[in-house]
């Protein structure tokens, strides 16, 4: 007997060593790409900066028109769009690994929509802009959120009945939407809708640094929501066996998941898919029995990265970044549902 568990010990000591050592590799690769992009978003533009030069001027080094060029027209966006995009991509994944959907993001839950509601309230009743507008945005995506959880409660929250409350609360949230633009003045319905799309370039250094204040942090505390999130995913009862308190801590996963989308979306407005995206991208390049926080966060960063440049520069005219994560978007929901319905039907 011990002679046959011997070898299946050592085999699967083997086969976790070697996952261990494909998580590293794809987060440094990560890690990597968003540096990567982050240069080449202080390198291109109208005036093209050499990367060393692009590198310096974003610390205040070098000629003053290249400093001005950097840092007053680069840096908070090529900023904004690595640290919301990982803001995106961790709560993303938390939303999906504790609701066991890959579809249950932010997007369709109502988080986003509920943030979007407010902004949209705030402008058109309001007239407010600028931090203030954003402090509604956050707001609204906790409010609805809270609101969600609450009507989900029966003693305790499944992943299917959140789910439907979630979709119900975001449509009816993207409906008060429809109906406070429609009812605007021409100029607020246009901003609100320009909000609603979401853009990178809507950020302000206050708001980048309020994002990269959040995550550092979520970072202090990861280790800890690893552990439940872990523990979560073998059950509700497997986890008790362990020790865990399950509910508590999918309260506290999905809260911690809630203020990152809320700030993000406060940040940046509700920027489609994003979230949705990255934790399943990472999945894949991970390899199915692998799955790493750190990895869908940066995953969300390269997503929106690669999404802003390409609103910037791809067409002759600039567009929002929201419009491209929803070209990108779309195609991977039909692509999921076509996948389930062939699974429930076996071919």
């Amino acid at each position: 007997m011990t002679a046959v568990v011997a070898p299946v010990a050592t085999a699967a000591r083997r086969y976790r060593a070697g996952a261990r050592r494909r998580v590293g590799v794809v987060v440094a690769a990560l890690g990597v790409a968003v540096a990567v992009l982050f240069v080449l978003s202080l390198v291109v533009g109208s005036v093209v900066v050499p990367p060393i030069e692009a590198v310096l001027a974003a610390i205040g080094v070098g000629e003053d028109a290249t400093v001005f060029v950097v840092r007053e027209l680069r840096l908070t966006r090529a900023g904004a769009a690595a640290l919301v995009g990982i803001a995106l991509g961790v709560s993303g994944t938390l939303f999906q690994r504790v609701l066991g959907n890959p579809l249950a993001s932010p997007d369709f839950l109502g988080v986003a929509a509920g943030a979007g509601t407010a902004a949209a309230a705030a402008l058109v009743l309001g007239g407010v802009a600028g931090f203030t507008l954003s402090g509604y945005a956050l707001l609204g995506g906790l409010a609805t959120a809270a609101g969600v959880y609450l009507l989900a409660w029966r003693r305790g929250v499944s992943e299917y009945r959140f789910i439907l409350v979630g979709i119900g609360v975001a449509a009816f949230a993207s409906s008060v939407t429809s109906y406070l633009v429609a009812r605007a003045e021409f100029t607020d319905a246009r901003a609100a809708l320009s909000w609603l799309v979401g853009s990178v370039g809507m950020a302000t250094p206050g708001l980048v640094t309020v994002v990269a204040v959040l995550l550092a942090a979520v970072a202090l505390v990861g280790p800890g929501l690893a552990r439940m999130l872990r523990a979560l995913e073998l059950g509700d009862e497997p986890a008790r066996m362990l020790g865990a308190r399950a509910e508590r801590d999918r309260f506290v996963l999905l809260g911690v998941a809630t203020v990152l989308v809320s700030v993000a979306t406060a940040a940046v407005g509700p920027v489609a898919f994003v979230a949705m995206l990255a934790g399943p991208i990472a999945t894949i390049a991970l390899g199915p029995a692998s799955r790493s926080i750190v990895a869908a966060g940066l995953m969300g960063a390269v997503i929106l990265q690669v999404a802003d440049l390409v609103a910037q520069h791809a067409l002759a005219w600039p567009i929002s970044t929201g419009v491209v994560t929803g070209i990108f978007g779309a195609p991977y929901i039909a692509w999921v549902l076509i996948s389930a319905a062939r699974e429930s039907s076996g071919t």
